[in-house]
């Protein structure tokens, strides 16, 4: 059985999440296993999926680390692999990332600022819609901690409208090549094949597409033609209408196998699995409850082999929770759920208060 199939039909939801002392103690005793290579580990998991181990599919109960080890290994001997790539891939350490170091010495977690060229972001429209204001702020945003700069020239807002492609590069591109001149690390936040190309050529490190490289028919060869990693998103319907009504039978099973699926096409591209990042695509497509189910498992995602990225910050369901309705106040309600986050093994977030965020990071690291 091929391991990508597997990985669409089984679920590996991981419990018992510990860190520092604990999860090195369990993991040396054979009770644990490092998630995502550390510096969590997980002691127990929920095996979900048409080939779960002996159960039905529905059944909720949680196996040992040992038990679903032995799982593994028989189902290895009767010729099914899926079971040990998948622990596989929930277990092992993520690769550097865009030039990011996500497992083992010199790991802590990682932020994307964001850098709005628009006139019609949801949460800082105009602010730095020239490329002067853009990158002075890009700037900033490096100083402030941001490990890489996340420019884009659409608004991909709930109820926005698409811009020319011809609009979105001219928006981009003067920020692009300043920001690359003074060495910062550059994403392009687009879902166009042309733009990521002008971007690619100017010297960018990271493609990062809402649409999971789905809406343009070129995106995935542009990709693949470079050797720029890409973060996959997840997106139900477009952003003029995603909010409409998004219907989901289960938020979290059908996410993660949108994104398995755009895993494989990247890889049946030609794109090395290294380059790939998922992103659940938190607020594009989904209710406050769609939000919340997939904010409390983020740890089930590990299981696609991939680094995750969260955008959580200042997000309208913080507001719905929250009562605050200006989007630029809700930085303690984005921090609280970026930590949400990382306490289940995410490795990168993308975030508009990189200071703030930075500091609670700092802090989270030093107590784990």
């Amino acid at each position: 059985m091929d391991s990508r199939t597997a990985a669409s039909r089984l679920r590996l939801r991981p419990f018992g999440l510990v860190s520092g002392a604990a999860a090195i103690a369990v993991c040396q005793s054979g009770d644990g296993l490092a998630l995502a290579g550390g510096p969590l580990a997980f002691t127990h998991g929920l095996i979900t999926g048409v080939d779960a181990p002996g159960r039905a599919q529905n059944d909720k109960e949680l196996l040992t680390v040992p038990d679903m080890l032995r799982w593994a290994t028989q189902a290895a001997r009767d010729g099914d692999q899926g079971p040990a790539a998948l622990i596989g891939r929930t277990a092992q350490p993520r690769s550097t990332f865009a030039n990011m170091v996500l497992s083992g010495a010199g790991a802590r977690p990682r932020i994307m600022g964001v850098c709005n060229v628009t006139p019609d972001s949801f949460s800082d429209g105009g602010d730095h819609a020239a490329p002067g204001p853009a990158i002075a702020f890009a700037q900033q945003l490096a100083g402030d901690g941001a490990d890489i700069v996340d420019v884009g020239g659409e608004s991909t807002r709930p109820g926005a409208d698409p811009v020319a492609e011809r609009v979105e590069i001219e928006r981009v591109l003067p920020v692009i090549e300043e920001l690359v001149a003074h060495g910062l690390p550059v994403s392009i936040d687009t879902r166009r094949a042309g733009v990521m190309r002008a971007a690619i050529d100017a010297g960018v490190a990271l493609i990062n597409d809402v649409s999971g490289l789905s809406d343009d028919p070129d995106a995935l060869d542009v990709v693949a033609a470079s050797n720029v990693p890409v973060v996959l998103m997840h997106m139900q319907g477009q952003p003029n209408n995603m909010q409409d009504d998004p219907s989901y039978a289960d938020v979290v099973q059908e996410v993660y196998d949108a994104l398995a699926g755009r895993i494989d096409a990247c890889l049946d591209a030609g794109v090395a699995p290294e380059r790939v990042a998922i992103d659940p695509g938190f607020g594009f497509g989904k209710t406050v409850a769609h939000n919340l189910e997939l904010l409390t498992h983020l740890a089930q995602f590990h299981g696609l082999g991939c680094p995750i990225v969260v955008g959580l910050s200042r997000k309208s369901f913080i507001g719905a929770l929250t009562g605050e309705e200006i989007p630029s106040a809700r930085t303690a309600g984005s921090v609280a759920a970026a930590l949400k986050a990382l306490d289940q093994g995410v490795q990168i977030a993308r975030v508009h208060d990189v200071a703030e965020t930075r500091q609670a990071f700092d802090v989270w690291r030093a107590i784990l």
